[in-house]
């Protein structure tokens, strides 16, 4: 049985902000809904949920009061660890250090810098769409503060390594306590690649006691998932990242793809952490 520390703590993001029913039909709306996937991704092993909030029309939404009841909801089917985003399009913070300071989840990601965000067709030979995602240092600064202030661990979302080299101000500040937990994002166009010699990169540029995850954004998923378990980080799977199962099938939920994701952890001789054991490996308070 291998130690603590070499357990893999895995995440599932299930609905992110782009995507809707027209693209994948398992997508959750509503607070009911995205419960029901929490406890299929807990279920199949997750022992953390990524969650966007989203109107019952789909459409996204960082209104308190929705955040809150998907935690009830979550609360009363699971004990998986809950993560809300606080990524947004928008300068103004305000809505989102509400939803910090009211709903205090266990996690919120936090996006480490600003960026080119974009995707492109070979195909066309045009982009299918582009836009800039941007993450001041003012803007990081004060969701921090509304995370240290109700208890909130911060997970720091990185494109890109400038995005990783970012956090050191926010260290010396006192604002970023240890253990940190950091999410490296590959495949988007305007960050990193989805490559090995990118992510070994990464993983060295972060304090030996962090802890590390990797979101691979579309069909790069199942090989990057699969390099991070090696080089000993944790992973994600969800519908926010990627549709499909490694066969190429549409998968029915997100507990569909954390099954893979458990079986993949499992064949390279790691084992998942609890939301307990996950809890402790990420210096999150007992539930």
């Amino acid at each position: 049985m291998p130690g603590l520390e070499q357990k893999v703590v895995l995440t599932c993001a299930l609905t992110g902000v782009l995507a809707d029913r027209r693209q994948c039909p398992a997508i959750p709306y509503t607070p009911v809904e995205i419960a029901e996937e929490a406890r299929r991704a807990c279920d199949a092993g997750a022992a953390v949920v990524h969650i966007h909030a989203r109107n019952d029309d789909g459409s996204p939404t960082f209104d308190p009061a929705t955040f809150q009841r998907i935690k009830d909801e979550v609360r009363a089917r699971c004990p998986v660890i809950v993560n809300f985003s606080t990524g947004s399009l928008e300068d103004d913070t305000t809505l989102q250090e509400r939803m910090v300071r009211e709903v205090r989840p266990d996690i919120a990601a936090l996006n480490m810098g600003s960026m080119n965000y974009a995707k492109y067709s070979p195909k066309r030979r045009d982009f299918v769409f582009e836009l800039v995602f941007p993450n001041p240092f003012g803007k990081i600064r004060r969701l921090l503060a509304a995370m240290n202030e109700a208890g909130v661990k911060p997970e720091l979302e990185c494109f890109d390594t400038g995005h990783t080299a970012s956090a050191e101000p926010f260290r010396d500040m006192g604002l970023l306590r240890g253990p940190e937990q950091y999410s490296f994002i590959v495949n988007v166009l305007g960050g990193l690649p989805a490559t090995v010699e990118a992510l070994q990169l990464q993983a060295r540029l972060i304090p030996p006691a962090a802890q590390w995850e990797v979101i691979g954004i579309s069909s790069c998923q199942w090989r990057m998932l699969a390099t991070a378990l090696v080089l000993g980080g944790n992973i994600r799977c969800g519908l926010e990242d990627h549709f499909y199962l490694p066969d190429g099938s549409m998968a029915a939920s997100n507990g569909a793809l954390c099954e893979v994701a458990a079986r993949l952890t499992r064949d390279v001789g790691r084992e998942l952490a609890t939301p307990a054991e996950a809890r402790a490996l990420l210096g999150l308070a007992p539930a």
